[in-house]
C-alpha cells in the first residue's frame, strides 16, 4: 500500500510513496550496523560539529521546513517555525553538553578505582508521531547520535516528506551514510525490526495501542524501550490563582498544535468558587478563535491531521453528550472540505462517558468542578494516564500538596506543560516509561557500565 502525504487543509493527495520492501529494509539495517562500527569511535567533538551543522541548517531553512510540516499535518505556520527552531535548540544543547553528561563518574567504594562508564548501545529504532514531525524526531536524534548510537526512523505515514527531509538534513550536516536513515514502512513492519538481533533498542512516541505493541515486541526480545504515550492532562485552577492568567494559558494549552498534543491541557478542574467566572471567560475566548487555513498568519486553529481524527473526535463527543454532557461552544465539524474542527467546550461530564476517561486529541476542553484540593487531586488522578499536570495556585500549601500527590511525570505550577530540552520529559501509568530530554534522555540509550579496579 502506498504511503500518502495528504493536505489536511484541502483533503488533496500531495504525493505518494511506495513502502520499502523487506529486501530494502534489510539493506538499510546492514548499512546502519556498518555505520555504527565506525560512528561510535568518533570523538564527542567530531559528533558535536555535525550536530551543530544540523542546527545551522534547521535555522537557515526554517521557513521551507515549517511550510512542509504545515502542508503535511496542518499546524499553523508560526507554530511550525517555532518547532523547527526548537529542534535546532535541541541539537545545540546536546552538542554542547553530551560529553559532560556521559563523562566517567567516579564512585568511592574503597577500590583502587571504581567508576561508571557510558557507552552507546547500537542501532536504535525511533517510531515517531505526526503531531510534531520535526521536534519529536530531533529530540531522539540529538541525544541518541551524540551518545554514539545510530538511528532508524519509522515516522508516521502521513508525514513522509518531513521524514525524508530529516534524513537529508543529517547527511548534509556531515553525518556518515547510515548513521541516520528514514524507513518508509508500514506499522506492520516494525515488529520484524524489533525481532532482529541487530537492533539494540527502540523508542516510541504515539498512541497507547502502538506503545503496547512495541512494548510487547521489545519485552519478547529483552530490549530496552522508551515509551511516551498519551495523556489526559489536568489543568487545576484553585481560588488563589490569578484567574486572568489562568484563563489565557488554559486557552493556549488546549489549542496548542490544533489541540493535538499529548501534554495539552485536556481536563480543566476548577474550584467551585471561581468556576463560573473561569467558565464564562474561557468559553468566550474559545468561541472567538479563528479556524482556518494554517498558512494564514491570522489563523488560530488549523485542521486536524487526518479525516479519521475528525470522525473519532466527533464520535466521542456525541457519545459524551448522549451520556449527559453539555456543549457550551463548538461540537460539530466546520467547513465543506478539509479536517476542520472548532474549539469546543464540554461540561457536566458523567463518569460513563468518553469525555471522562479518554484522551481527546483535538481542540476540545472538558470542564469539571470540585469543592476541595483533595477532590481535585482525586479527579486528576482518576485516569489511567499520568503524563503532565498544570496547577494554578498562589497558596504554598496547596502547591506542595498538589505537586506531591498528583500522579504525573511532570507538574508545572502557574505555567502550561511543555517540553524543554533541559529537563526530563515522560510519564507514568499508561502514559509510558523512560524519559526523553535532559541528562536522562541521553543516558537512556547507553550501556551504564560499572568498572571496578583493584
Amino acid at each position: 500500500m502506498p504511503i500518502a502525504s495528504i493536505n489536511p487543509t484541502t483533503g488533496e493527495v500531495i504525493k505518494t510513496f511506495d513502502a520499502l520492501t523487506a529486501a530494502q529494509v534489510e539493506m538499510k539495517l546492514q548499512l546502519a550496523v556498518r555505520a555504527f562500527a565506525a560512528f561510535r569511535k568518533l570523538s564527542y567533538n567530531e559528533r558535536a560539529q555535525m550536530m551543530t551543522r544540523a542546527a545551522d541548517i534547521l535555522e537557515a531553512e526554517k521557513d521551507e521546513l515549517a511550510a512542509l510540516a504545515t502542508l503535511e499535518m496542518g499546524k499553523t505556520l508560526d507554530a511550525a517555525k517555532a518547532e523547527v527552531l526548537k529542534s535546532a535548540i535541541g541539537c545545540r544543547y546536546y552538542a554542547d553538553n553530551t560529553q559532560k553528561f556521559l563523562a566517567d563518574e567516579e564512585v568511592f567504594t574503597g577500590a583502587k578505582r571504581s567508576y561508571i562508564h557510558y557507552q552507546p548501545l547500537g542501532v536504535i529504532l525511533a517510531v515517531m508521531p505526526w503531531n510534531f514531525p520535526f521536534w519529536q524526531v530531533f529530540r531522539f536524534i540529538a541525544p541518541g547520535l551524540m551518545a554514539g548510537n545510530v538511528g532508524l526512523l519509522k515516522h508516521a505515514s502521513n508525514v513522509p516528506q518531513c521524514a525524508l527531509k530529516i534524513e537529508e538534513i543529517m547527511l548534509r550536516a556531515g553525518f556518515p551514510v547510515g548513521a541516520f536513515q528514514t524507513l518508509l514502512i508500514g506499522a506492520s513492519q516494525v515488529d520484524g525490526l524489533i525481532n532482529d538481533p541487530r537492533l539494540a533498542a527502540a523508542t516510541l512516541t504515539g498512541s497507547e495501542g502502538a506503545g503496547v505493541q512495541v512494548g510487547v515486541s521489545a519485552a519478547r526480545n529483552i530490549k530496552k524501550v522508551v515509551l511516551e504515550l498519551g495523556g489526559s492532562d489536568p489543568f487545576i485552577v484553585m481560588p488563589s490563582a490569578n484567574l486572568d492568567e489562568a484563563v489565557a494559558w488554559a486557552v493556549k494549552s488546549r489549542i496548542v498544535n490544533n489541540g493535538q498534543s499529548c501534554v495539552a491541557a485536556k481536563r480543566f478542574i476548577l474550584a467551585e468558587s471561581i468556576a463560573d467566572q473561569f467558565e464564562k471567560e474561557f468559553v468566550e475566548k474559545m468561541a472567538t478563535l479563528k479556524v482556518g487555513d494554517p498558512m494564514d498568519a491570522s489563523t488560530d486553529v488549523g485542521p486536524l491531521a487526518t479525516a479519521d481524527a475528525v470522525t473519532t473526535l466527533q464520535a466521542d463527543i456525541d457519545s459524551s453528550v448522549a451520556a449527559g454532557a453539555k456543549v457550551l461552544t463548538g461540537g460539530k465539524p466546520v467547513g465543506s472540505r478539509g479536517n476542520f474542527y472548532p474549539p469546543t467546550v464540554l461540561t457536566d461530564i458523567p463518569k460513563n462517558s468518553p469525555a471522562y476517561r479518554e484522551e481527546f486529541f483535538g481542540p476540545v476542553a472538558l470542564l469539571f468542578r470540585v469543592k476541595t484540593v483533595e477532590e481535585a487531586i482525586h479527579l486528576a488522578n482518576d485516569t489511567r494516564f499520568g503524563l503532565g499536570a498544570s496547577i494554578w495556585t498562589n497558596d504554598p500549601a496547596e502547591r506542595d500538596t498538589l505537586v506531591h500527590e498528583l500522579e504525573a511525570g511532570m507538574v508545572f505550577v502557574n505555567k502550561m506543560v511543555a517540553s524543554d530540552v533541559r529537563i526530563p520529559f515522560g510519564g507514568v501509568k499508561a502514559s509510558g516509561h523512560g524519559r526523553e530530554l535532559g541528562i536522562n534522555g541521553v543516558r537512556e540509550f547507553t550501556n551504564i557500565k560499572t568498572v571496578w579496579e583493584e
